[in-house]
């Protein structure tokens, strides 16, 4: 059972309506956990425009659905898991293969594993990473403006992530078990 009562969308006033509303024009629906957040409308605004600011970054999609899904095994987040499982298969278009892959932080493409490796090396060491990691990761290819876009995912998964958790928001994607 949720610990936050979702927002409905068609029912309330003021910046939690102008917030679900954009979220309805830009996914088609207001997905449970951003009803969620409207319970706060500085949470909500705060994931939109993270959300927004990281999708113009030089990630490709499929890359980001990846590390969602990487950091959401990490930090036992099944809405985010079942959620961006969806996302990844049905429109970035990975296969099931490498989608499992992604909850160990792995992948057969060389540039996304090393992607995804130094994604789960920073959260599991709060940031604090050997040089011989970041060595590692650029010898793969990644850029630097890479590993500092790899953060702001990091933000945004951990966020969600920590907040699905907490309110228990019941799971309105194909649900995908940890």
């Amino acid at each position: 059972m949720t610990h936050f009562a979702p927002v409905d969308p068609d029912t309330t006033t003021g910046e939690a309506a102008t917030l679900l509303a954009q979220v309805k024009k830009s996914m088609g629906k207001a997905p449970n956990m951003t009803k969620a957040m409207a319970n706060s409308p500085t949470l909500l605004r705060s994931y939109l425009a993270l959300s927004g600011a990281v999708a113009g970054g030089t990630l490709r999609p499929e890359v980001r659905e990846r590390l969602a899904i990487s950091t959401a095994q990490l930090n036992g987040c099944e809405y985010c898991l079942s959620a961006h499982t969806f996302v990844g298969g049905t429109v970035a278009k990975i296969d099931a293969g490498e989608l499992d892959a992604a909850r160990r932080a792995e992948s057969s493409d060389s540039h996304v594993a090393a992607l995804l490796a130094l994604s789960a090396t920073i959260a599991a060491n709060a940031g604090d990473v050997d040089v011989t990691e970041l060595d590692a990761a650029r010898a793969a290819g990644v850029t630097d403006e890479e590993i500092g876009e790899l953060v702001a995912h990091l933000a945004l998964n951990t966020l969600t992530n920590y907040f699905n958790v907490l309110a228990r928001v019941d799971n309105d994607w194909p649900v995908v078990a940890l």
